[in-house]
């Protein structure tokens, strides 16, 4: 057997470890066995030489392997999981959701909190007073059963190989490292016990991937680690040049999901992605034998409203108050609200996503550290968005803020955000690329 200084040579000069190899590494830092110091020169020779896809797949199948594995077969019906890279106005799993699992899908899903300029859909659902998103794997398993659905945070016991490297890949600069991003995610899906997993692999300015082939190349690593793992997994890229939807910030976005779940007039785009998204699930839950069936039945559920209440069995079971449901009014609401006028006349050329979740952060909807507390009530509502035609006083956006002075710094910031020109954008499609275990 090498030692790890010859598996960290072997690896800076390019080579291949086997799953052996990775046991005594990451097993061993898990374990204690290993210094972080060898890891961390690990986690950069990664970086910098890549991975082929077998050491990918057996990276990720032992850093699932590391803690509990959760057995969803019991179950009694198919479950479906959905993942997003994050990105901002995200909103997405408060829609998909509640709409697979009233079509006859249950689904697992494991989510996290806002850090920097993402939202998290735990965060956003603690908007519903009393709201819980602690569940331990036993109660996890049996709300998918009896309801049909559970949205909880990951247990310490679910991939803790997967924390500790990450911890690690946070203060070594290798956050950004394509495998390793791979590895973190899928190891997290395989520990949560799903059979098929559909993923939103998110691209452009308001993402983590800036880059279109870097979205491509990470979502190609993720559906080879799932089939290497025998699992059904479909990955979408999909546009984040601008934010999803029209409202950033907690309950704004609850809000937003609460209108497209009750088929109220909502942006198209947002309901065009959910749509994509929810269909797939559908089919990889085996109750659709289509893409078009699949569309169709997610299309009357919107119209008939048995998303919505699938939303209020999943609010109720987890101890919230479901009653900003019937009337969004009793979420958390910001005492001060300011409109954004337009200065000229034009078209609205683009929205940038970054200045708009940056701002929403500063008025306290975000957090720059794990543990730091939000802020549900405040947050933006981008009234106009591309392609709009605009003139000199029509209202860009709303602030939702804490007090006058937060609204008063905000303004410049969002109107930062808003370009208007001359020209009318041409319309960008949603999904970017699409790419699958059934392909």
């Amino acid at each position: 057997m090498a030692t790890i200084p010859e598996l960290l040579d072997r690896k800076r000069g390019g080579g291949r470890l086997s799953r052996d190899d990775l046991e005594a590494l990451v097993g061993g830092y898990v374990r204690g066995e290993v210094p972080d110091y060898q890891v961390a020169a690990w986690l950069m020779a990664v970086c910098c030489q890549g991975m082929d896809r077998q050491e990918l797949a057996d990276l990720t199948e032992l850093m699932a392997g590391s803690g509990r594995q959760l057995d969803l077969g019991a179950i009694g019906r198919p479950v479906v999981d959905k993942h997003s890279t994050g990105g901002v106005g995200d909103k997405l799993s408060l829609i998909v959701v509640p709409l697979v699992a009233a079509l006859g899908v249950g689904v697992a899903k494991l989510s996290g909190r806002g850090l920097g300029f993402t939202g998290g859909t735990l965060d956003k659902l603690e908007s519903f007073k009393g709201f819980t998103v602690d569940l331990e794997p036993e109660r996890f398993m049996q709300q998918i059963a009896s309801v049909g659905a559970a949205i909880a945070g990951q247990t310490p016991d679910l991939a803790p190989a997967d924390g500790k490297l990450y911890a690690l890949r946070d203060v070594t600069g290798t956050v950004g490292s394509i495998p390793l991003i791979a590895s973190s995610v899928m190891s997290k899906k395989l520990a949560g016990g799903a059979p098929a997993i559909v993923l939103d692999v998110k691209q452009g300015r308001g993402a983590f991937m800036h880059d279109l082939a870097d979205a491509r190349a990470l979502a190609a690593e993720m559906i080879g680690i799932g089939q290497a793992a025998g699992r059904r997994v479909t990955a979408f890229v999909t546009d984040m040049d601008r934010p999803l939807g029209r409202c950033v910030g907690n309950a704004l976005e609850v809000r937003e999901a609460i209108e497209v779940l009750r088929g109220e007039p909502s942006d198209a785009r947002l309901v065009a992605l959910a749509t994509t998204v929810a269909a797939e699930m559908l089919q990889l839950g085996g109750v659709a034998a289509s893409e078009e069936e699949a569309r169709g039945r997610v299309a009357d559920a919107l119209r008939s409203g048995i998303a919505i209440e699938k939303l209020r069995e999943i609010v109720k079971a987890q101890g919230g108050d479901p009653a900003p449901l019937d009337d969004p009014g009793l979420l958390p609401t910001a005492p001060v609200l300011v409109d954004v006028p337009a200065i000229t006349r034009g078209y609205v050329e683009d929205v940038e996503p970054m200045a708009i979740a940056l701002t929403a952060n500063r008025l306290g909807a975000g957090r720059a550290r794990k543990g730091d507390p939000i802020d549900h009530a405040v947050g933006l509502e981008i009234l106009r968005t591309s392609g709009d035609v605009v003139q000199a006083g029509s209202v860009l956006s709303r602030i939702h803020a804490r007090t006058e002075v937060q609204a008063a710094e905000a303004i410049k910031a969002v109107l930062s955000a808003f370009t208007i020109g001359d020209t009318r954008p041409e319309p960008r499609t949603i999904v970017l690329n699409r790419v699958s275990t059934e392909d």
